[in-house]
């Protein structure tokens, strides 16, 4: 059985003392067992979150990693630096950093090496622009980000690898993917894993929904059969909407 998970992305927002509060907050609350909670603060709060989450089940994971081990890459973070501060998963692909920061899959796939290599675990992100979705081409875009970027990983990488839907044309844009829509893409996906790495690895893989999930359709996007949680934004900021989220399993 796949484990259901819910990780908050809080990007570029709250200070030390914001973080801290929001942390406090969170960690207040019994959670159900069979739900994972993730919580994604800035660099600058990863190691105090570490330290005030050491006695919950709450993981603390990385927004990003360089591709390299170690050089001359100014304001850049490594593996290894993730590691000693006790952080062991990290988010690698998502649309932002694609769009922002021309992140193509080259790069990513140097990235998924370099964490694998390193024994950091991988929340991995993929999506299709509106433009695509208007042409049909989403199963397409899809399918090579994930070619590009996973195919040539060993079997038992994928014990360490978590993937998360992002269609980014529903994110921040005022227009929602339905249920059906993320459970489409997330069956396509899970029948591409089953394709190319037989079906015990499709069926162990968790794949996350991340196209602005809310309190009032968590449940119904929680209840798709592939649909094994979400990876949440600007929801994960508002500690109620949060655990509400998180308690829509």
């Amino acid at each position: 059985m796949r484990n259901k998970i819910v990780a908050g992305n809080w990007k570029m927002n709250n200070d030390a003392n914001k973080t801290e509060a929001l942390l406090e907050k969170l960690k207040k609350h019994n959670f159900n067992n069979d739900v994972k909670v993730m919580v994604s603060p800035s660099f600058t709060n990863l190691q105090k979150s570490v330290i005030n989450l050491s006695d919950s089940k709450i993981e603390v994971i990385a927004q990003n990693m360089n591709e390299s081990e170690k050089g001359a890459y100014t304001g850049e973070v490594s593996p290894s630096m993730i590691k000693s501060i006790g952080v062991s998963r990290v988010i690698i692909g998502h649309s932002e950093r694609r769009a922002y920061y021309n992140e193509n899959d080259q790069v990513l796939k140097k990235k998924i090496n370099n964490a694998l290599k390193n024994q950091i675990e991988i929340i991995f992100c993929f999506g299709e622009q509106i433009s695509d979705r208007r042409s049909r081409k989403e199963f397409e875009i899809v399918k090579n980000q994930l070619s590009n970027t996973l195919l040539k990983i060993k079997e038992s990488d994928w014990s360490n690898i978590i993937l998360a839907y992002e269609p980014i044309w529903a994110i921040g844009t005022g227009e929602n993917a339905t249920a059906e829509q993320a459970q489409e893409m997330h069956f396509f996906v899970r029948n591409w894993l089953k394709s190319n790495f037989g079906t015990k690895i499709s069926e162990m893989v968790p794949i996350l929904y991340g196209g602005s999930v809310k309190p009032d359709n968590a449940s119904e996007i929680f209840s798709q059969p592939d649909v094994d949680g979400g990876l949440i934004g600007g929801a994960s900021l508002i500690i109620d909407d949060f655990i509400e989220i998180i308690n829509s399993f």
